[in-house]
């Protein structure tokens, strides 16, 4: 089996969820890069800073220590996200980090200090690792590599259930447009744009539930 997993994406294909997944299945080390963001553009909104305001991000970054690590609590949460030794797991999934984190991340120092942490980590062990870049700029080498795809209306969809299972109610269509914007700005922004590595194996997953998709996955991985 392969020492590096990379599993890409856009916003809702379900990365967190059968990553974490193929990590248990497979004893391996998970880490959800897209957390790692998530905490930054949430220190960032904690402290007033512009998500466009590069300069003071990239100091940032510098500043707050971000730890992601096996769920410490059961309540759905796939893992743990601590920042500056603070449990904000749910917290870096409202709405207000939804609309700034694809601006925080396409902030070139943001994304050197945080691929760095992500090498360093990967070369710890076993490591399934999910984000936008992972099988392009962070792990290139990675021995295997997925590239999961759903619609724009089913990823819609899934945010609203997600959303809905923590007793949070927000329109689809509202989710739609959020998602769609994000999906721009991560395939266009200059610095390590979202795209499907050319060894990658796309796994669709529209229609599917959360088993069927990660048997996709781990048949994937064990046929390449």
């Amino acid at each position: 089996m392969p020492r590096t997993v990379a599993i890409d994406g856009p916003a809702g294909a379900g990365k967190s969820t059968i990553g974490a997944l193929v990590a248990e299945r497979l004893g391996y080390l998970f880490l959800d890069t897209g957390a790692m963001y998530r905490a930054v553009a949430l220190a960032a909104m904690r402290r007033g800073i512009d998500p466009d305001d590069g300069e003071k991000l990239s100091d940032l970054v510098t500043t707050v220590r971000i730890m992601i690590g096996p769920p410490t609590k059961q309540d759905g949460r796939a893992y743990t996200v601590l920042l500056d030794g603070n449990d904000v797991t749910w917290e870096i999934r409202s709405a207000d980090i939804d609309r700034i984190v694809s601006q925080v991340a396409r902030v070139s120092g943001v994304r050197d200090a945080m691929v760095e942490q992500q090498r360093s980590l990967a070369g710890t062990g076993r490591v399934v690792m999910v984000g936008r870049d992972i099988g392009t700029v962070v792990l290139p080498d990675a021995e295997r590599k997925i590239f999961l795809t759903a619609s724009a209306g089913e990823r819609a969809r899934r945010r609203e259930e997600e959303l809905a299972s923590r007793g949070e109610r927000r329109p689809r269509h509202e989710l739609l447009h959020e998602i769609l914007r994000r999906d721009q700005l991560d395939t266009e922004r200059p610095v390590s744009p979202l795209r499907a590595a050319d060894d990658a194996i796309v796994v669709p997953t529209d229609g599917l539930a959360v088993r069927e998709a990660l048997d996709k996955v781990l048949a994937a991985i064990q046929r390449a």
